[in-house]
């Protein structure tokens, strides 16, 4: 090897060419190997690549590239979750077209994935944005359909007025459109719903069997289903009506003062029709969120209609308020409000001066205790509630359902939290909804020898509102059934839709039908799914959900779509700022030089503040290029850094220093491999089985996902090899190397592989076998105390009888200066471990 010197700039575009055109990578159905799919959350193309995707898709490149060489078919694709409202958006601003702009962003960020020379099948590709990858989704929506699994019903949202346009809560900010600064308002519309509540126990239940899936995960989506046992029951009205509630917590039925219903419930809407101030306030909830979370944290506002609600076992009437944080979709939309143990209530019940009696506490001694400013919803025994008095929490829900079933005014019920899955979006760069709307026939699906329903390319972004709408012969059609004039569905679907059967799409694409059931099978569940805890609840939920709707309707053969779930930390970075006139000025990394504890920006010398390490962000500009950092330290120090230091769960902080450090250690690779010696003699056993256990441990690490670990046992192993002696074991102990560091540095490997005379290409060779003999160590680390102190540390043959590890004790001149002299009482051995000499 006559190169000093690893050179990235040139080694990387050449291996990278080199697997592209052995098609290296392309998974083969029909192979006879054992099958491992690998895969990460495809990305949005958002234009550029960030230093977080190239740590997810590093942990997944190295368990891919390590599953070819341990004699598995591989299936690792990529593709792109390409439709949603950063491209409409770029069509406003910039006056181009969402599918030219998203287009320019996948040839980029494909570019820069290659650069990072990622063992990803290309020919498998997929954008969803594609009009064969929508296309199959609206067909899979019909089916859906067809199978009563779709529905429309009519559905409340947040309205921007001024953008003419349904806001999703993220985009209404202080109850404003984030656009346009508009009084968003809450307007019933038309929606497409999936009924995602027909399958809440299956998937409620099913995460019992998910045992490879984070807990934290699994927990965040069981409390997101939201099994309950309640009670449901109905308030006979002083009016002569009845209101139906439904309950939680039937234990603290004592502690109930007020009852609410919400703005669009028929008890307001009753009021209001006689009482104009009950109207007003009506139309003022409108303008506020639409969501339990904006709800929980608005001001919570009421107006009392008047009306009593008698208790049912009082008998007492508690008054009747219409409020604005109940939701008509949630439950029956209206509740048993209990102040002193819901803190939505307790703010209401403050604001309005209402009771707030308390009927759970710690003990039966502290019945009168006050609130500290906040309810409190732990458990308890009941105090304040009559026959439940000393009961604990459980006993009690019991108890009250009982009764309420036996005097036949309520009945338990088991509900969920988990509402259906409203899909509609009233935008343009989505998947079409296949349906027509006719005036004789009403909704219609379209045929399906129709398919694609095709977005048009000559759309208007100048007027607010969605394109499709005003689109001039789009959306006119006629009725597939009757002829007539029709109009086409203009809603397009939520983009978790199509990111909730991508997964089946990359195993099977034929150009007839979605996927082919059998093929699925082959690659089905994903064996490694990999992405961010961000999204736990609803891409992953709602991947769960389309994959158990599919087996039903006879699609497919299993439940579950990924075996095994990771959800990696983010890579972080210190932020960089200036106060400049009375606003917080951001700068990039590239923009600043540090200098010990300070941060000077390059343009002028002058400091910045240094603030707190945290995840990269683009408002912050605390990103790093990964370009930038490729080319100056080549893809494989990228790569290493990613893997190194942390474990893969938690957070990475970005620091120059660290890729720094990787870098060098390529080179140190790279002068090592320089060493091997294909006609060296000669044994080291030490060596030999230094370098077995490695090669065990490491694919240990890396089927675990624990790659710092994996990272930390090819450091040891390149320091015994640079201590030990020229010898046949070292060479083989350098070519073991070089194969055990190929998933992690593949450029650099494929380098040395080359140049040690190794056949064809690391990236298709077998991962070393280890000799299970060498796998056992032969000596053991001995402690030697005196009085409980260590004095040595001795070798010693495993297994060794107590009598010689005694006699060994004894002998070493540290004991003996340690005892000086005096009587050895007794000896205390603990075989293979410890040696403690008593005097």
């Amino acid at each position: 090897m006559s190169e000093n010197r690893f050179d990235p700039s040139q080694a990387d575009g050449r291996w990278q060419r080199a697997w592209e055109e052995a098609r290296c990578f392309e998974a083969d159905s029909n192979s006879a190997k054992p099958k491992s799919y690998v895969l990460e959350m495809f990305p949005y193309p958002s234009g550029r690549i960030h230093i977080g995707h190239v740590r997810n898709y590093t942990m997944g490149d190295v368990l891919a590239r390590y599953k070819r060489m341990t004699g598995h078919e591989v299936l690792h694709p990529m593709g792109w979750d390409a439709f949603g409202m950063p491209a409409e958006n770029a069509a406003m601003e910039k006056g181009v077209h969402p599918g030219g702009w998203t287009r320019g962003n996948i040839a980029n960020m494909k570019a820069q994935l290659k650069r990072i020379g990622f063992a990803l099948d290309w020919s498998r590709e997929l954008a969803t944005c594609d009009p064969d990858y929508y296309g199959q989704e609206q067909a899979l929506f019909l089916d859906l359909y067809e199978a009563g699994l779709v529905y429309r019903k009519e559905s409340e949202v947040n309205w921007d007025p001024v953008d003419m346009t349904v806001l999703a809560n993220e985009q209404v900010i202080d109850g404003k459109g984030w656009r346009s600064g508009a009084e968003v308002e809450k307007r019933k519309l038309n929606q497409w719903f999936l009924r995602i509540t027909q399958f809440a126990g299956k998937l409620l239940d099913g995460l019992g069997e998910l045992e490879n899936w984070p807990d934290k995960v699994r927990l965040m989506q069981e409390n997101w289903i939201g099994r309950s046992r309640g009670l449901q029951f109905s308030f006979e009205l002083s009016d002569g009506e009845s209101l139906a509630v439904y309950t939680t917590r039937p234990d603290t039925i004592f502690g109930a003062s007020f009852v609410a219903v919400a703005p669009d419930h028929p008890v307001a809407q009753r009021v209001a029709t006689i009482n104009c101030d009950a109207a007003k306030f009506i139309e003022r909830c409108k303008r506020g969120g639409t969501t339990a979370a904006e709800l929980e944290m608005a001001e919570k506002l009421g107006f009392d209609t008047g009306i009593g609600a008698r208790h049912p076992f009082t008998g007492e009437y508690l008054p009747v308020y219409i409020a604005n944080f109940v939701l008509m979709d949630y439950g029956t939309g209206a509740i048993m409000a209990v102040p002193g143990h819901d803190q939505r209530d307790f703010e209401f019940a403050t604001k309005y001066g209402l009771p707030i009696p308390r009927v759970v506490a710690s003990s039966a001694e502290e019945a009168d205790k006050p609130f500290a400013g906040e309810a409190e919803s732990g458990d308890g025994v009941l105090v304040n509630s009559q026959f439940l008095d000393g009961m604990e929490v459980e006993a009690a829900k019991r108890e009250v359902i009982a009764r309420a079933e036996k005097d036949g005014w309520g009945q338990g019920t088991t509900v969920w939290r988990l509402r259906d899955w409203g899909v509609s979006r009233q935008r343009y760069w989505g998947t079409p909804i296949p349906f027509i709307h006719c005036a004789a026939c009403g909704v219609v699906p379209v045929p399906k020898d129709q398919l694609p329903v095709v977005l048009p390319e000559d759309v208007d972004f100048k007027t607010p509102g969605n394109p499709l709408l005003r689109h001039p012969t789009w959306k006119h059609v006629d009725c597939p059934r009757c002829g007539a004039k029709a109009e086409r569905e203009t809603d397009t679907l939520d983009t978790f839709v199509d990111s909730s059967w991508y997964f089946l799409r990359f195993a099977s694409q034929p150009a007839d039908k979605p996927f082919d059931r059998e093929e699925v099978a082959k690659w089905l569940p994903v064996e490694q799914y990999i992405g961010g805890i961000e999204h736990a609840i609803l891409h992953l939920l709602y991947a769960r959900f389309w994959t158990r709707a599919l087996q039903h309707i006879g699609q497919l053969d299993f439940a579950e779509p990924f075996a095994n779930l990771f959800t990696q930390g983010m890579v972080t970075h210190e932020t960089y700022s200036r106060e400049i006139d009375g606003r917080t000025v951001y700068y990039a990394p590239n923009e600043v030089s540090r200098e010990a504890e300070r941060a000077l920006l390059k343009d002028d010398g002058g400091e910045v503040a240094i603030g707190r390490v945290i995840k990269m962000s683009k408002s912050k500009k605390n990103t790093v290029d990964p370009d930038e950092i490729v080319a100056k330290y080549g893809a494989d120090a990228v790569r290493w850094f990613m893997l190194s230091d942390s474990p893969p769960e938690r957070d990475l902080p970005w620091s120059e220093a660290g890729i720094e450090g990787c870098w060098r250690f390529v080179q140190r690779l790279w002068r090592l491999f320089g060493q091997y010696d294909a006609a060296a003699s000669g044994e080291d056993q030490a060596l030999l089985r230094k370098t077995h256990q490695t090669i065990a441990a490491v694919a240990e690490d890396i089927e675990a996902l624990s790659f710092n670990k994996a990272v930390a046992r090819l450091y040891e192993l390149t320091g015994a090899i640079e201590k030990a002696p020229a010898s046949a074991t070292r060479s083989e102990a350098i070519r073991t190397i070089l194969l055990l560091a190929s998933p992690m540095m593949p450029h650099l490997a494929e380098e040395g592989w080359a140049a040690i005379g190794g056949e064809g290409l690391v990236a298709s060779a077998p991962w070393p076998v280890a000799d299970p003999a060498l796998l056992v160590e032969d000596e053991v680390t001995i402690a030697v105390q005196h009085m409980g102190k260590l004095r040595d540390t001795l070798t010693a043959p495993k297994g060794a009888p107590k009598e010689d590890l005694e006699a060994l004790a004894l002998a070493s001149e540290k004991v003996q200066r340690s005892i000086d002299g005096a009587a050895v009482r007794k000896v205390i051995v603990v075989p293979d471990r410890l040696v403690n000499i008593v005097t």
